[in-house]
């Protein structure tokens, strides 16, 4: 059976009559542990739940989860233990969750190699073995393991402040990088930290080769790569430094390069003008097609119109407390046509004229409309009361009636008959005003620029190259394309749409969780359907005076905004790719949600 640590009121180990602060021994000195002591969370047990939160234990170890708050296992089987000491299962559950939580901090270890966050993650586990089972073997032997990698980081760590400050150590130097992460390997052998660090001790003995070089000097350059050769024996890069050593052109025009592409890092107007100089002095001195230059002048190019970023690239900006931002795929830059063609069927005077709109810098788009889930992490950060909350109520779909009727008690929570909505699907019943709410929390926590689309966005988005009446085409939709009015869409209550895409069913009445159908080429779901969507635009009745640079059409204090892109209710003719429609700012209905765009 598991011995349980006694705990002080702010969770310290008491041992043989000293508290256990939860320092660990690092070589000679003492560091305290990365991660506060564990607290097991307070679960108060009765004769009423002990049963039921049994099962939730058994539950979250089978899950995995072991101590991450009061619904994992451990918290769980600690509380269930102290109500009833004598219960052996309980025990045994409490044993097998202890080793399943060595077994992931063992796990950490191995994987600190490539992850050095791994090592924290091993001091969380070690946080909670403390309090569960102290005097565990099992637990002592995970605690030294720890231990010893607490000292090989320690030495590795010292070792890189070495090599930052040009303390190589090639001499056998007191304070050498060398030194360190040799000792480093001592204490954990195999340590690819360490053998990264050897490796980086012998790059900067190279360079400094290099630099003789680059200045005639080779006696000296010889100097620094005999040091070179005693760090790794038998590495073969030494022999392929001489060999670049002797190419001085090839070197230079490396360096050239490798200083362009540094320069993209961080791809500012000042940052790229100096990479563009490096190129024109590639230009000069490297040989005609030449493909350092190819290379060079292919990510200054990319940088120039996606930042940091690629076309297609999907990426996810991280949040306070550890969730999330929404997944956003880059769509390429380049040039459409926006609005009704002419002689399109159901356009209207609002879709003209039609104008040709270039973006030069690629577009940061939500792969999807933002979530119920996405927004209540939004609400519960902020307290913001949205629209419908304020007023307390929205429009909702009647089921008898079949049509779109004012409802009470309906608001952002509520799906498109008023019920709870689950957490995949898109957020409802929000004004414009929530939603450009919503972007603007993304933007303060992210650091980086969250807005609703332009409508020239949206439409550049959802034709994805195409230049039909539809994303898809001129007829019905492809099989698994979107939410759409399909004739072969049949309401709960035996209800069909009385104009709607033949041959066509997606098996929803109402929307749909998002991302269910195909993504379009870009990897963007739903723009043409599911649930319209608010944009930044203001409305106008036609596109005379538009902007030509795809900005937002706004005019200051403007009460009617632009909706873009089909829902789930909408008639083929209002799920053309053109097709727009003005909307009361403060609107809230069962059609209409949002997604959002970041710059890059």
């Amino acid at each position: 059976m598991l011995l349980l640590a006694a705990c002080t009121p702010d969770g310290r180990k008491e041992k043989g009559g000293e508290l256990d602060t939860g320092k660990v021994t690092i070589g000679a000195d003492q560091s305290v542990s990365p991660v506060p002591p564990w607290r097991a969370p307070a679960i108060e047990v009765t004769q009423d739940n002990a049963a039921a939160l049994r099962k939730q234990a058994d539950a979250a170890l089978a899950a995995g989860r072991l101590h991450e708050d009061a619904t994992a296992a451990i918290p769980l089987y600690l509380a269930l233990s102290r109500y009833d000491p004598e219960d052996e299962s309980v025990a045994q559950a409490l044993t097998q969750a202890l080793g399943a939580l060595l077994d992931t901090g063992r796990q950490a270890l191995v994987s600190m190699d490539h992850d050095r966050s791994q090592l924290r993650r091993a001091h969380e586990v070690a946080a909670v073995a403390r309090v569960v089972a102290p005097s565990d073997r099992a637990v002592d032997a995970f605690l030294d393991s720890l231990d010893r990698a607490d000292e090989a980081a320690r030495a590795n760590r010292l070792g890189e402040a070495a090599l930052a400050a040009a303390r190589i150590g090639e001499r056998g130097q007191a304070g050498g990088a060398i030194g360190y992460f040799r000792e480093a390997l001592e204490r954990r052998p195999g340590d690819a930290r360490a053998r990264q660090g050897l490796a980086a001790a012998e790059s900067a003995l190279i360079r400094r080769a290099e630099r003789s070089a680059a200045v005639d000097n080779y006696d000296r350059a010889d100097y620094w790569l005999v040091r070179a050769a005693q760090v790794r024996e038998g590495a073969d890069t030494v022999p392929q430094a001489r060999e670049r050593i002797a190419l001085q052109r090839a070197m230079r025009v490396n360096a050239l390069r490798d200083a362009g592409i540094a320069e993209l890092g961080t791809p500012t107007a000042p940052a790229l003008r100096r990479a563009r100089e490096h190129l024109a002095e590639l230009l000069r001195i490297a040989p005609t097609g030449d493909a350092a230059t190819m290379e060079l002048r292919t990510r200054i190019e990319r940088a120039s119109h996606y930042g940091l970023f690629s076309p297609g690239a999907v990426f996810t900006d991280s949040l306070p407390g550890g969730s999330r931002a929404p997944r956003m795929v880059v769509i390429p830059h380049g040039a459409f046509s926006m609005g009704a063609a002419d002689g399109e069927a159901d356009a209207t005077d609002a879709e003209r004229p039609t104008r040709n709109i270039r973006f030069d810098r690629g577009i940061a788009m939500s792969r999807t409309e933002i979530t119920v889930g996405e927004f209540r992490r939004f609400v519960e950060a902020t307290g913001h009361r949205a629209r419908a909350v304020r007023r307390g109520y929205s429009t909702i779909y009647d089921e008898r009636s079949g049509n779109f009727v004012r409802a009470g008690n309906v608001d952002w929570r509520s799906d498109y008959v008023g019920r709870p909505a689950a957490d995949d699907m898109p957020v409802l019943h929000v004004s414009v005003g929530d939603a450009m709410a919503y972007a603007q929390w993304l933007s303060d926590q992210t650091g980086h620029r969250y807005r609703l689309p332009s409508e020239a966005e949206f439409e550049y988005a959802l034709r994805a190259g195409s230049r039909g009446r539809f994303p898809w085409g001129e007829s019905s939709p492809p099989r698994a394309t979107g939410n759409f009015t399909g004739a072969a869409d049949v309401s709960p209550s035996g209800r069909r749409w009385s104009n709607a895409f033949g041959n066509y069913g997606d098996g929803a009445w109402g929307p749909a969780p998002v991302a269910r159908y195909d993504a379009d080429r870009h990897g963007v779901h739903d723009l043409a359907g599911n649930v319209s969507e608010w944009v930044a635009d203001c409305w106008h009745s036609s596109y005379r005076r538009a902007p030509k640079d795809g900005r937002p059409w706004v005019n200051p204090g403007c009460r009617t905004q632009v909706v873009r892109g089909g829902s789930w209710a909408s008639s083929p003719a209002n799920s053309r790719s053109a097709w727009r429609q003005g909307t009361d700012v403060n609107n809230t209905n069962a059609r209409v949600g949002f997604r959002v765009v970041r710059d890059i």
